[in-house]
Formats: C-alpha cells, structure tokens, sequence
C-alpha cells in the first residue's frame, strides 16, 4: 500500500488530528484563482484510497501509523459543497455546511520569509490508527539511514504540505516505526500512543452526501479556457494532471487502463538540488493479480497545449528512467502515454521514428526485445459534465 506524510509545525496540531482521525491541510485563501501549487494539493487528495498508511511529519520527527479508513463513501472529502471554488467564503455563509471549522491562524511560509495570516481548509482525509500513532516520533536521519535504497520521495520532500510515497518507500517507513515502537503496538498505555476518538468520524459517517464528494470536476470548471474559440481546452496543465489522476483512481475502464498505485510530480532524476529535478507528471504501476509483484510501469506527460517533439524526447527521457531505476532494463514493463490537446502531423511522425527501445528481453538463450509501447491521447474539455474527453491518435 502507499503512505502520506502529513506536515505539520505545531504539536498541538498533531494531537488533533491523530486524536479525531483526519487531516486538512492549511492553505491560503485565493486572491483570484488557486495557484498551481494548491492544484497539486488537491489533486494528491485525488489519489487517496482507503488503505493507504498515514504518517506525520514535525521538527524533524516522523510520527505513525494510521490507515485510511471510509466514511460513508469515501476517505477523502471536500470541507464544504463549494470548497474547491477560490473564494473566500465567510464562516456565516458555510456555518450549516462544513465539516471542520473556517480555520484561520497563521500559517507560515514555506521559505519561513513570512506568515500568511488567512488560512482556509478546503479538503480533508479521514484514518484511524494502524495499529497505533506512537509518541515517540523517529528522526529523519534515523529513518533515511534504515533502509537507505528505499526512500526517493522523502528525500525530496522539501516546501510541500506532505508527499506521497510507493508502497517500497512505505514498508520501509513502516518497519523503522514499528520497530522503535514495538513494546507498545496495540498499546492502551497512553504515555506512548495517542487516543483516538470516533465522535467526528460518526458525524461525518452520518451527515455528508454526495456534494462533499472531492474530484476533479470543479477544477476543470475553474481551468476553463475562456477564448470563444478554444471553450475545450484547458488553461491549466496541473488541472488536466489532477483530472487525470481522478480517472486513474475512480474509473476502471480508463483509457490508461487500470493501475493499483497512482502518484504525480515524482522525482525522475539524480538527486539534487529541488528546484532542479525532474518529476514525472503522472507515475503508476500495476500488480500481477493475486500477487505483490510488480508487472507494468506507467508514465504520463501532459501538455495543454499542442504537443511538440521536446514533449516525445521528455516522455522518453522518462522512460529511459523508469527502466534504469524501476525495471532494471527490462523496457517490456513501461507503458507511456503523452496527453495533449492535439498533435500536429510532424510530431506523431517524429514520436513513430524515436519511441523506440532495443533491450535484452531474455539473456539465455538469448532474445531481444523490441519496446514501442508510447500512446498519443488527445484530450478536449466537456463543459455538459465538466470532465475530459480522452481518445488516442494512431501511430501509423
């Protein structure tokens, strides 16, 4: 299963949320429209499913474990009905609608340079604990150093509300904590684990219907591109990312087809600096039915606009990454996907020449592999239902 790492700066805060069983995060309210880094946040709230492990992040220290658990239909909510609209709604105008409180405080900056001192909640998860949230958090440099082979994405985890993690990734987490924690799993010894508390849990199990339901529908609304003549494109790349996030989670008969771990913006270079790594747009892999073992890879690149050959050399530098890092050579197990609004003749020509991969498909007795697996989707807003028409372009 995957794992969230929750940041927080403040204890309290995280005495709330393992104690009621959810998390929200803190975002700053819109002056018009929500920047793309809100986008982001939204659509990894996208991809949360019941199950996945829950964790916390404060001054250093990694607090666990918790699972996603459903409420009603889902593990994942909108605060209220409108929530994903950037306005700024009044506390009186939601007062019978929301879940959680309009919190306002200050929330500092990621850079630390200032204090936003408006703050909405917007979305939030809901997670018991699994088996429990210790008190005794493990230090980042202990974790890292337990399994260091293991951990990609926590060592990028730099200005972000919290990351999301493969189930590798996860295990790894998870061992380190049960194993500092292990005389007090399953605990009732409040000293060392946290109390949990239902009583938000039931109130939400009874009180929200549909309209809380969190999917990217609102976003493409927003993203619309608002040019008479372009009313099917979408302004954003992070909206049509989100959107096609929500796909892969919620509809089985996805023109991607069906995958068991969906994720975004995931690191795909050597480590270094934040500001200039590469992060796969859209990342995913599937499972042999029946079995934890991991048979295909996914990688999506996403253009709003027309795609142009940089877009087929970036999927294809992805690839090349996936098959180094993930399938060890083995380019049989990648399928790659470029999503745009449409794809000029020269380019589907040029993606047909290049989307080409010779490898060692088997080394006795030897037999080479061909790999030519890269799909062209072109994709076109529908306003009826606010969702993506996805249909693919031939290679031919």
């Amino acid at each position: 299963m995957a794992g969230y790492i929750f940041n927080l700066d403040r204890i309290e805060s995280l005495e709330y949320c393992i104690e009621n069983g959810i998390y929200s995060t803190l975002l700053s309210i819109p002056k018009s429209n929500w920047h793309d880094t809100i986008k982001a946040t939204f659509a990894d709230y996208f991809s949360m499913k019941e199950g996945d492990n829950v964790y916390f992040f404060i001054q250093r220290n990694i607090y666990g474990i918790g699972v996603l658990k459903n409420l009603n239909f889902d593990c994942k909510f909108k605060n209220y009905p409108d929530a994903l609209y950037p306005i700024n709604h009044s506390e009186e105008s939601i007062k019978d609608y929301k879940i959680l409180p309009l919190f306002k405080d200050k929330l500092k900056d990621p850079n630390g340079k200032k204090e936003i001192v408006n703050c909405t909640q917007r979305c939030l998860c809901t997670f018991v604990p699994y088996p429990n949230f210790f008190k005794s958090g493990v230090d980042m440099d202990d974790v890292l150093s337990s399994n260091p082979h293991s951990f990609r994405m926590l060592r990028a985890f730099q200005q972000l509300s919290f990351v999301k993690i493969d189930d590798q990734e996860n295990k790894a987490l998870k061992d380190i904590i049960l194993k500092r924690n292990e005389e007090y799993i399953n605990s009732n010894n409040f000293d060392k684990v946290y109390e949990f508390n239902d009583n938000l849990h039931k109130e939400i199990n009874n009180n929200v219907d549909i309209s809380y339901k969190l999917d990217a529908s609102d976003i493409l609304k927003q993203c619309q591109d608002k040019r008479k003549k372009h009313k099917n494109k979408i302004s954003s790349e992070m909206a049509i990312e989100g959107a096609i996030i929500s796909d892969l989670c919620n509809n089985p008969n996805s023109i991607f087809g069906k995958w068991d771990y969906i994720s975004h913006q995931v690191v795909a270079s050597p480590f270094k600096p934040i500001i200039w790594m590469d992060k796969m747009d859209v990342f995913g892999y599937k499972y042999i039915p029946g079995f934890d073992t991991i048979s295909k890879y996914l990688t999506i690149e996403i253009k709003k606009e027309l795609a142009d050959k940089d877009t087929i050399n970036q999927v294809m530098k992805y690839v090349d990454w996936i098959s180094q890092e993930y399938a060890y050579g083995d380019y049989n197990m990648i399928e790659a996907f470029v999503v745009a609004y449409d794809f000029p003749d020269d380019v589907v020509t040029y993606a047909k020449d290049i989307c080409k991969r010779n490898y060692i498909k088997v080394r006795k007795p030897y037999e080479n592999g061909l790999w030519t697996k890269i799909k062209l989707i072109k994709y076109s807003y529908n306003e009826s239902n606010n969702t993506l028409n996805l249909s693919e372009i031939p290679l031919i």
